[in-house]
């Protein structure tokens, strides 16, 4: 029985107006190809990168349920360039549990930004938030992250409701298997409304605008051994990456 509403899916021609009445916007995969201009099997060749992640040895809660990879781009209209490798970080203001560390994060995998679903997906998602706001440029960080249940439990977000500090976030479910659990929560960050799904489809995705929600996943619990939930994550910020204004 289902307990959790199925995700509120915009048509990719709608998500502009979508993001600009409600601050979010739900994607299908289908949708998902429409934007990043790549066939939806192109995806499945990105799937197994997320088989070789590094524990993420950051975390404060004392758990190992979390691996991940980290990458950093900087977008021009339609021209990607990869930055060199950076430390990941965030403010207290906006992560009161990891903020203010300089987190070295493992670099994604050559094999990875090889696929053609990568720099599909950056730059398409990168010309629909230009489309919404006058920038010359994004600074984009891309996470991979595979939450695992091996302990039993497994936070996909440990710093609970929470903005990045970006202007922009996307959230791509990768996969679930063997898992319950992982609801996705957006609430209104000056307001009252808020939203519940989850994710299930392989490669749709939650897309954000940072200053105005704030977003959560619930912990996840396995169903069977191996249970994990893998997701991709991309934040788009204007003038700089975060710790470098």
């Amino acid at each position: 029985m289902r307990v959790s509403p199925l995700p509120p899916l915009t048509p990719a021609a709608d998500v502009v107006d979508r993001m600009r009445l409600d601050g979010y916007a739900v994607l299908d995969r289908a949708a998902v190809s429409a934007i990043a201009g790549c066939p939806a099997d192109a995806f499945d060749a990105l799937t197994p990168g997320w088989d070789d992640l590094a524990v993420d040895t950051y975390l404060r809660d004392g758990g190992r349920y979390r691996r991940r990879r980290h990458a950093c781009f900087v977008q021009e209209g339609d021209r990607l360039l990869q930055a060199p490798p950076r430390a990941h970080w965030q403010s207290e203001d906006y992560n009161a549990l990891h903020g203010g560390m300089h987190r070295w994060f493992e670099p994604v995998t050559a094999e990875t930004l090889a696929q053609v679903a990568w720099p599909g997906l950056i730059e398409g998602f990168g010309r629909l938030f230009f489309a919404m706001r006058d920038q010359p440029r994004w600074f984009v960080e891309a996470h991979q992250f595979r939450i695992d249940t091996a302990d039993g439990i497994g936070r996909p977000t440990p710093e609970g409701a929470h903005r990045d500090g970006v202007d922009f976030v996307v959230v791509l479910l990768v996969d679930r298997v063997g898992i319950k659990g992982g609801e996705t929560r957006v609430f209104e960050a000056q307001g009252t409304q808020g939203q519940r799904f989850t994710l299930e489809q392989p490669w749709s995705a939650l897309l954000l605008d940072d200053a105005r929600v704030i977003h959560e996943s619930t912990p996840i619990q396995p169903l069977e051994q191996g249970g994990h939930r893998d997701t991709l994550v991309l934040t788009y910020r204007a003038g700089a990456f975060q710790g470098e204004d």
